[in-house]
């Protein structure tokens, strides 16, 4: 659906299956979006997760999935696709891509893919080399070089380096940027706002994908104005790309997704945005202002 709406990307987060299949997924766990816990009750670790690391692929083709839910049953996003409707299932990311390339055939267009793997150093504890098999999918797809309409983006500074370093990977790195307290990664993700953190950054990578509050100041005195992470990542080269835009979940600075896009691209000179409303943030890039 997004590629019908015009998007340039689509994002993949990846994580493994028992028997080593990509499959594209938000979560380390399959709990929060599937009926898992109803199909295999009892195969939860002592966290009360239904990690996908756990099950086979040919389990998970059994699954239903749905839209988010919170741990006590109830939509993450209210509103959205009805939750009860379980008409869904979990792909891999071979699957993924196969169909984007097919539609781009289809449709004489090019739009790319947006890889993540999940929690790497998580899978490595596991004895899985994510990044690695990440890298050699993408490579059987022709997606092998920073020319190429492919991005592979990580939390995990250390799983860029390797990929760049190790596994000779060309592709064009973003380094995700979040908060030190989700515990996403052991990288310094304060470190990595200060010039010296993005100068480093720049010697690795092409880009930052920063948490919107971290270039929109959300509130006080200079609640939507700019923290000023988007121009000191430009005067080091870097693209930078936000997470996420959504049209329920704005900023309390923002009221709309109109209005943050005037006030991204127009005033902040934003690179890019994740979205999960794209056809809302591509009417504001085609009639900005309104």
């Amino acid at each position: 659906m997004a590629h019908a709406m015009g998007v340039d990307y689509i994002e993949q987060d990846v994580v493994l299956s028992r028997d080593g299949e990509l499959l594209v997924l938000h979560d380390l766990y399959l709990d929060a979006v599937t009926d898992v816990a109803r199909q295999f009750s009892g195969r939860q670790r002592d966290d009360g997760h239904f990690y996908a690391i756990d099950f086979d692929l040919a389990e998970i083709r059994t699954l239903r999935v749905h839209e988010r839910i919170k741990d006590n049953g109830e939509p993450a996003f209210p509103g959205r696709f009805p939750p009860d409707a379980v008409i869904f299932r979990v792909p891999t990311l071979r699957e993924i891509i196969t169909l984007i390339q097919g539609l781009n055939t289809s449709t004489a267009r090019e739009v790319g893919i947006y890889v993540e793997p999940k929690s790497p150093a998580w899978h490595s504890e596991e004895g899985r080399d994510l990044i690695s098999e990440v890298v050699r999918a993408l490579a059987e797809f022709g997606y092998d070089s920073r020319e190429d309409r492919a991005f592979l983006q990580s939390f995990d500074f250390n799983s860029l380096k390797y990929a760049r370093d190790e596994l000779d990977c060309d592709l064009k790195l973003i380094q995700l940027i979040g908060e030190n307290s989700w515990l996403e990664s052991s990288t310094d993700f304060d470190y990595l706002r200060t010039e010296a953190g993005l100068s480093e950054i720049a010697t690795l990578a092409q880009g930052i994908g920063p948490w919107l509050p971290q270039v929109i100041e959300d509130s006080g005195e200079h609640a939507g104005q700019s923290t000023g992470l988007v121009e000191a990542a430009h005067r080091q080269g870097l693209l930078v790309h936000a997470y996420t835009l959504r049209a329920d979940q704005l900023p309390d600075s923002i009221e709309t997704i109109e209005k943050a896009m005037f006030f991204l691209q127009e005033q902040l000179g934003l690179d890019g945005v994740f979205s999960d409303h794209p056809d809302r943030v591509i009417r504001s890039l085609q009639h900005p202002g309104l």
